[in-house]
């Protein structure tokens, strides 16, 4: 019997606390006091950080009741909800509307785009890149799902429903439409060479994008 955690539920009660290598890039995108809607919220730890660091007025939304309860406690601003079907929500309400590594995990990623464009002006977006060159190592000698994109799950009791590349994101950019990207943030690297080959080559080198866009 293995260890893999099953988060099909989205269980947030082990992660009140729960910290991530790129809430950091997420929050250099963030304009200090601006409105912003974090889309699949979680535990709240990221629009804690948002309000901390940025004076932002933030609420959320997502799924999981013990997310929602979690964020209320921190005395934070959630509700729960889809986040992929049409949101009851004013155009152009928020500054900036944040997905971080959630578009893998619903039915519609397209629909939770479109909304994020028509919510606000600029939108964040996080993702587990399935064509990282570790992924395709593992893929082509093991012959089985890439375990480095799924830490601690297996492929049968992880929420990662849509697994998709840097090169499949700029593919639904384009397809939602009246969109463009201004800019992408990668984990950092101390190796100088690696640092290079993020930069110039994200679909196969970058792990974990995050990507700031606008619509036009």
């Amino acid at each position: 019997m293995n260890n893999y955690i099953d988060n099909r539920n989205y269980n947030y009660s082990s992660l009140e606390l729960e910290e991530r290598e790129e809430y950091k890039y997420v929050i250099e995108l963030i304009k200090p006091n601006s409105k912003v809607i974090d889309l699949g919220c979680g535990s709240g730890s990221l629009m804690k950080r948002l309000i901390e660091e940025k004076n932002v007025d933030v609420q959320g939304i997502d799924v999981s009741e013990t997310a929602v309860e979690i964020c209320r406690k921190k005395g934070l601003k959630a509700e729960r909800g889809e986040i992929d079907k049409l949101l009851n929500i004013s155009d152009n309400s928020f500054d900036y509307s944040i997905c971080n590594v959630t578009m893998q995990m619903v039915m519609y990623p397209e629909v939770l785009l479109k909304e994020m464009k028509r919510i606000s002006k600029y939108q964040v977006v996080s993702f587990p890149n399935f064509a990282f060159y570790k992924n395709r190592l593992d893929l082509l000698l093991n012959g089985r799902m890439p375990k480095p994109m799924l830490p601690d799950h297996s492929w049968y009791n992880t929420g990662h429903i849509h697994q998709f590349s840097v090169k499949d994101f700029f593919e639904l950019v384009n397809s939602v439409g009246g969109l463009k990207i201004l800019e992408r943030k990668d984990m950092k690297s101390h190796n100088p060479i690696k640092r290079f080959l993020t930069k110039n080559i994200p679909n196969l080198f970058s792990g974990l994008p995050v990507f700031l866009l606008t619509k036009v």
